[in-house]
């Protein structure tokens, strides 16, 4: 404790720290904010500032774009009904519908506070167990990750809309689509047509805006010149009462677990956990058919879960080597830069920077609240323009976020290509949640199911056998089953 609390003199000690905590910050959330532009391009554009820093003030730059711009995902997310980044997909659901109402300033309130106690509950979690949670993540092989992975996509598949069927059915397109490019233990390329853009499949930034942005902008193009509705913007504390913020605490806790629980399991992230987390709020709930509506019980899932994740994902960054997701991926680089190899020896040979790292990571969650918070006016006076010049706007915002991901054409393409299919699909009521998730867990299914067949030599039953990919699969089809025969029983009651 005397180590971690000596850390902090070392990041207050030059102002020079203070101004990059503010800047990686504001521009973190502005990244987060936009859709299309992520955490990780924040980091991946800024990384090269950090070639002439010394240790401390490059990381402090980049903990800071990270943590601000995973929050930064709810504004749009809640504004405009177009989530910032992957991770804020969930917010989506509760926060729309409470700005349609005129209620966008309390649901940016209470992600904003939310978003912050995650935060700080992932740091938390990161500074006590990450010895033991590094040690039970390699614990966890081939079977497991294929197991929690296929649970994610029954749930999800269950829990988003009224049919069953189509909840599965969507999640069959995602992960189809989760297979075009280079198979991803063989390299065998599979429906790419001979169009060698898609060797590497699509990508995921320009694929999920295009999915959430360009469907949304379609559905709402002719009703362009409909005012929204905006509540009239009056601060008064964090835009909830005493009783609902305290009654809210088992869910941020439920919520805060999952996300750190999600983000030590190496490549899922925080696209995964904001979803699942939604899901398993919907589940305990006593009010599962008001999700969806504009009930606070989503936003504090998706945002306590999502922001709990950053802790999470350092683990195996910190203890193993291995990113957690794509954002703690371009971190390794910024390790490797500065000549030190994250991993089992990484806590003994630098216990003072992992101290440092743990500091710099609250200091840039509490400047990423106070940024917000102060901001919210601010941010609700994107409401007050009209559709018809706004949704342009977030047109150009979303290619050039696309674009700017590869710097290729063809994710432009990709963005226009799954904003039809969303387009398409909603017609039909397929809900496009399941779809997201196939797509991100397809390939993390494929690999860990391949990989899982060839140490069983083609024996499936070893999925079962063993105990934690077993108990998750059996609550899997449980769940399915289950969510089936409901729906039956629902329909023979009607006629």
């Amino acid at each position: 404790m005397t180590g971690f609390m000596e850390a902090f003199p070392v990041v207050f000690s030059s102002p020079v720290n203070l101004l990059l905590v503010f800047f990686g910050s504001v521009v973190g959330i502005i990244f987060g904010a936009i859709p299309g532009l992520t955490a990780g391009m924040a980091i991946a554009l800024c990384l090269p500032l950090t070639f002439a820093m010394e240790i401390v003030p490059s990381f402090t730059l980049l903990m800071s774009l990270y943590i601000g711009g995973i929050s930064g995902g709810l504004i749009a997310a809640i504004l405009i009904k177009i989530p910032g980044t992957p991770a804020s997909v969930a917010t989506v659901f509760d926060g729309g519908p409470m700005a349609d109402r005129g209620e966008g300033w309390k649901a940016l309130s209470v992600c904003i506070v939310f978003s912050f106690l995650g935060t700080m509950f992932g740091i938390v979690i990161m500074c006590l167990f990450t010895p033991i949670l590094g040690t039970f993540a390699l614990k966890l092989g081939v079977f497991e990750y294929f197991a929690v992975a296929v649970f994610s996509l029954a749930l999800v598949s269950v829990l988003c809309g009224e049919s069953l069927v189509k909840g599965l059915i969507a999640c069959f397109i995602g992960l189809f689509l989760a297979t075009v490019g280079a198979a991803p233990v063989d390299g065998f390329p599979r429906f790419t047509f001979g169009i060698h853009d898609l060797d590497a499949g699509f990508n995921e930034v320009p694929a999920l805006v295009g999915l959430f942005a360009i469907s949304e902008l379609l559905n709402s193009g002719k009703k362009a010149n409909v005012k929204q509705k905006i509540a009239h913007i009056e601060r008064h504390g964090f835009g909830m009462s005493a009783k609902e913020f305290f009654g809210q605490i088992p869910n941020a806790i439920r919520s805060g677990i999952i996300g750190c629980f999600i983000g030590i399991l190496p490549g899922i992230g925080g696209s995964v956990c904001n979803l699942l987390s939604y899901g398993v709020a919907k589940t305990m709930s006593k009010n599962p058919e008001k999700f969806g509506t504009g009930v606070i019980d989503g936003l504090v899932a998706s945002e306590t879960s999502n922001n709990a994740c950053i802790g999470g994902t350092m683990v195996p960054l910190l203890t193993l080597g291995i990113p957690g997701d794509a954002v703690t991926a371009i971190l390794l680089g910024a390790f490797t830069i500065n000549g030190l190899t994250p991993g089992p020896m990484f806590y003994q040979q630098n216990i003072s920077l992992i101290y440092v790292i743990f500091a710099i990571m609250i200091v840039a969650s509490i400047a990423t609240f106070v940024i917000q918070y102060f901001g919210i006016k601010g941010f609700t006076q994107i409401l007050k323009v009209p559709k018809n010049i706004l949704l342009p706007m977030v047109m150009v915002l979303c290619i050039i976020g696309s674009f700017g991901v590869n710097n290729r054409i063809f994710d432009i393409w990709t963005l226009l290509f799954w904003g039809i299919i969303g387009f398409l699909l909603s017609k039909f009521e397929i809900p496009l949640t399941p779809i997201i998730m196939g797509f991100i867990l397809g390939p993390i299914c494929e690999t860990y199911l391949r990989r899982g067949l060839m140490m069983s030599r083609g024996d499936f039953s070893m999925f079962f056998t063993r105990g934690v990919s077993g108990f998750f699969l059996v609550i899997s089809i449980i769940l399915v089953v289950v969510t089936f025969a409901a729906q039956i029983m629902k329909a023979l009651k009607k006629r």
